[in-house]
């Protein structure tokens, strides 16, 4: 069994003495701790804290970390606090631990809530001190290798949790050595047959190629040592979850994701990296498309290669990667070789590197949790974040943007600044404009512009990717949604008031805090906002008011609604939509429902539907159009059409010679000679849809024309 001598031994290969004897004592104390305590498998529980430590130790690790490994489940399983280890270890050590420590059990609704809440606080953590991360980590991959005691669900959950946040954030801070062990790990707790027949696969087709690998191993270490390039050529083995996801994913058998040869070459540095390259290029033939410089262009938790696949003896793929030892360090200890080099007193710039692009990520997430709604929201901020292939465009001054596949100018422009984002009206790309939607590629220089009174639209959430530009979009649509609230709130409640030939402004004080305190609500804000989303009905709010302004005497009944009706211009926002039951155009006669968490649906008066609205009359608002709309309005029509060639073709010229837009277009041929047209157009008002119909009725071959409604 492993024990903290063992740990010591191999801690005394690049930590002094001093330091491994404050890890030993954080061990004792925590065998103290624990006393009594075992695990799910009989062992005594001072074996898992002690497991952790020696995977830390693995990676180099500083000792604070050792400590914080050996202490972290302190918190949570005993009766020590985390003032009783600041004392005993320090303030950094105790820091660590807390986050490190799960929340303290609180009953959540369900799971979901617990992991996301759990994994908020660990990020909050992660912003003070980045080693929290990884001792996390190196906790979850001893539990993950300790499953086997646990109940099949309570296996699958926690696989599940595995694979979507730690292997992922893993990947995203460069560890490679634990991704690609909680990958497996996970895939073998959620797909045990799938899992043992690959791995049995593997062992086997691994056995029957061994003389093909052997042969081409020694082709390419004899082609370096013939050109005089030190390197060591090792053969590259893929992980039993890339193959499952290779053969699931892109329709292939075992036999054709094995036949592909990986080989990794490890050199002293960037220079003999590239001379190495023209090497195995001149023994082998390239295939076109598929050489990947990250040497120049760094992945983002700070990878670095050069990547080649080649065409071996017989057509057979060979995919070579070529590093340096210290870019093979980082492949696969990723954050941590920041505090390897910095166990040995040196600094590296690769580990700062990283470092620093950890710590900006981890700033990133901060500002998604600011903007994210709840913890759930958050956590699926996160996942969508980890973390796609990346593509690299440029700003106009040069500096490289790096961005996940298919992302937006709309993604770039949050990447930049939030406030950039918010206020982005149009792109140059490469010098030439481009919508916001166009989906970006390596090597563009992008040019965002910008206008003051711009704001995000709804629309904008279908064609982002990044986690950064969703949240921000979400967090500015839901401001600008209890701005427009507050406001219109404030027109409703005015017009009810004027009834009572009074405003909100000419009321005393003493009404409305009476009425806020009758309804438990904060301020002036909170009644309004519930009026304008129609939680709260206006003329009724209007006669409380008075009722407390004239004390014990009751208000006069009010017959209906406030006098005059509100006018809308089409351009209100997000508190005043149009029914799409019978689509309303600026000079229709039209009246408002209030629809509560909704604002004012603004029906045609004609409509059907406002037969059932109208039993709640003190919800319906009269409405008139102003003359300022500049809007366009989508309005459905149906055609009856005689069927000939070119029909689609003569609709649309004479719709856009009247300076409209066909939005949607569906025909139903019902026999040889006659179609049904189905158009929606936009349209400015009632009277540029009555000069488009005039102008479809002058065809010959158009019969009747209908305008929709439910």
């Amino acid at each position: 069994m492993f024990t903290i001598d063992d740990l010591a031994d191999r801690l005394g290969g690049y930590l002094p003495q001093d330091e491994i004897q404050q890890v030993k004592r954080a061990f004792y104390y925590a065998e103290q701790a624990h006393d009594g305590q075992r695990r799910r498998s009989g062992e005594p529980y001072v074996t898992h804290p002690l497991a952790v430590a020696n995977i830390l130790a693995n990676m180099h690790m500083d000792h604070q970390s050792l400590m914080a490994a050996m202490l972290h489940d302190v918190i949570e399983d005993t009766g020590v606090d985390k003032e009783a280890l600041g004392e005993q270890f320090g303030k950094p050590v105790a820091e660590l631990v807390d986050g490190v420590s799960k929340l303290t059990q609180i009953t959540f609704e369900d799971k979901a809530v617990a992991q996301a809440e759990n994994f908020q606080k660990m990020v909050l953590a992660m912003s003070r001190d980045i080693r929290v991360i990884i001792v996390k980590l190196a906790d979850r991959l001893h539990n993950m290798r300790t499953l086997g005691a646990l109940r099949p669900e309570k296996k699958r959950r926690i696989a599940r949790e595995t694979l979507e946040i730690y292997a992922r954030v893993a990947s995203r801070l460069g560890i490679n050595t634990i991704r690609v062990e909680l990958e497996d790990l996970s895939f073998q707790a959620l797909h045990p047959m799938r899992s043992e027949r690959i791995k049995r696969a593997v062992a086997s087709a691994r056995g029957q190629r061994r003389a093909s690998i052997r042969q081409i191993q020694n082709s390419l270490q004899k082609s370096l040592d013939d050109e005089g390039l030190k390197g060591s050529v090792i053969g590259r083995q893929k992980h039993l979850l890339s193959i499952y996801r290779k053969m699931r994913d892109q329709r292939k058998s075992f036999a054709e994701i094995m036949d592909v040869f990986g080989f990794r070459i490890i050199t002293q540095d960037v220079d003999t990296c590239y001379r190495i390259l023209g090497v195995v290029h001149n023994l082998y033939k390239p295939v076109p498309g598929r050489f990947k410089d990250y040497i120049a262009i760094p992945k983002a938790n700070g990878y670095q290669s050069l990547h080649t696949t080649l065409f071996g003896a017989g057509g057979m793929p060979i995919e070579v990667q070529i590093r340096t030892r210290e870019m093979e360090a980082m492949a696969n200890n990723g954050i941590a070789a920041h505090w390897l080099y910095k166990a040995g007193q040196t600094e590296h710039p690769i580990a700062e590197g990283s470092h620093a692009r950890a710590r900006a990520w981890v700033k990133g997430l901060l500002e998604m949790q600011r903007h994210a709604g709840d913890s759930l929201e958050f956590i699926e901020h996160v996942k969508n974040d980890l973390f796609p292939d990346d593509i690299y465009v440029f700003t106009p001054k040069g500096d490289i943007m790096e961005l996940p596949q298919g992302a937006t100018v709309i993604d770039f422009a949050y990447s930049v600044h939030t406030d950039i984002g918010n206020s982005c009206i149009a792109c140059r790309i490469d010098r030439h404009l481009a919508p916001l939607s166009t989906r970006l590629e390596s090597g563009q220089t992008l040019e965002i512009i910008t206008a003051p009174g711009a704001r995000p639209n709804l629309a904008w959430l279908n064609v982002v990717v990044t986690a950064k530009a969703r949240s921000a979009i979400r967090h500015a649509l839901k401001h600008q949604q209890h701005t427009e609230a507050v406001q219109l709130g404030r027109r409703l409640l005015n017009k009810a008031l004027a009834t009572f030939e009074t405003s909100l402004e000419e009321l005393p004080p003493g009404p409305l805090e009476a009425l806020l305190a009758e309804n438990d609500l904060a301020n002036e804000e909170a009644l309004l906002t519930s009026i304008g989303l129609g939680t709260r009905v206006a003329h009724v709010v209007a006669r409380r008011l008075v009722d407390f302004q004239h004390g014990d005497h009751a208000a006069p009944e009010v017959e209906g609604q406030a006098q005059g009706p509100i006018m809308i211009s089409g351009a209100e926002g997000m508190v005043i939509k149009f029914a799409r039951c019978c689509h309303p155009l600026p000079g229709d006669p039209v009246i408002g429902h209030l629809s509560a968490g909704k604002g004012i649906v603004v029906h045609r008066v004609e409509c059907r539907n406002l037969a059932e609205l109208r039993s709640d009359p003190d919800k319906l608002f009269p409405l008139n159009w102003s003359d300022q709309t500049d809007e366009d309005f989508p309005v459905p029509l149906r055609l009856e059409v005689e069927s000939r060639r070119g029909l689609v073709a003569e609709l649309a010229g004479l719709i856009t010679d009247a300076d409209a837009n066909i939005e949607r277009i569906d025909i139903e041929e019902r026999d040889a000679r006659l179609s049904i047209v189905s158009l929606t157009l936009a349209v400015r008002n009632r009277v540029h849809l009555a000069r488009i119909i005039k102008r479809l009725r002058n065809l010959s071959h158009v019969g009747k024309i209908t305008r929709l409604s439910n």
